[in-house]
């Protein structure tokens, strides 16, 4: 397997029951996003896997829950690469930032994003991310649940955060494992599944599937 990561060809340590109970070696871990989170999150698993973002229509239906969107976009991202590598192990996702019912998307432009903070501000809100694996034609979907909630800022502290451009291609506008950390005052629920996949949902989905990666 050429790893889009490293460079190396490696097999990965997982094994998968063949329909006759046999074993056999997955030698193809698919990351189905490009998203650079997302990618350091599995990669602290020690594995290596190659990265192929789907190419789908990342748009929600009106008034979609919010559970439902992130099932319907993490499935359609995972068999859009699936369709073409059936061999592989394909791990797909998305996230939506949710406050009083609302997504919250990536944020258009600096002052769009100082709007979404202002409203996140001194209140709790949902992160949903929707997890969909695929291998040897079974599929696997989970979607988690994080609450956030924010510290009460002050305009000057919008300003500032909203100048770095961290939050600038993150859902609800900012990203908890940098500098925005400073904007969190508690999370009740799973670290990594704000930053866009929870890694213990997705080492179960991937048992469940008969693939264990670690």
């Amino acid at each position: 397997m050429r790893d889009h990561c490293t460079g190396n060809r490696t097999t990965v340590r997982s094994v998968a029951p063949a329909v006759d109970g046999t074993l056999w070696f997955v030698t193809r871990v698919i990351l189905a996003s490009g998203s650079p989170r997302r990618r350091e999150l599995l990669g602290s698993l020690g594995l290596e896997f190659e990265v192929k973002p789907a190419e789908i229509e990342e748009t929600s239906h009106s008034e979609e829950d919010p559970r439902r969107l992130v099932v319907r976009l993490g499935i359609a991202k995972a068999e859009a690469v699936a369709s073409r590598l059936p061999d592989a192990l394909v791990i797909a996702a998305d996230t939506v930032v949710v406050l009083d019912g609302e997504v919250l998307g990536k944020p258009r432009h600096s002052r769009e994003n100082q709007d979404f903070l202002a409203r996140l501000s001194g209140r709790s809100h949902l992160v949903y991310t929707g997890h969909a694996l695929i291998y040897a034609g079974r599929k696997e979907v989970a979607v988690v649940r994080t609450v956030l909630t924010f510290r009460r800022l002050s305009g000057a502290e919008i300003d500032r955060y909203v100048a770095t451009g961290e939050g600038a291609d993150k859902a609800g506008g900012y990203a908890i494992q940098g500098v925005g950390a400073v904007l969190v005052a508690g999370i009740d629920g799973c670290y990594s599944n704000v930053i866009g996949l929870s890694v213990p949902t997705l080492i179960a989905a991937a048992e469940r599937l008969g693939v264990f990666l670690v």
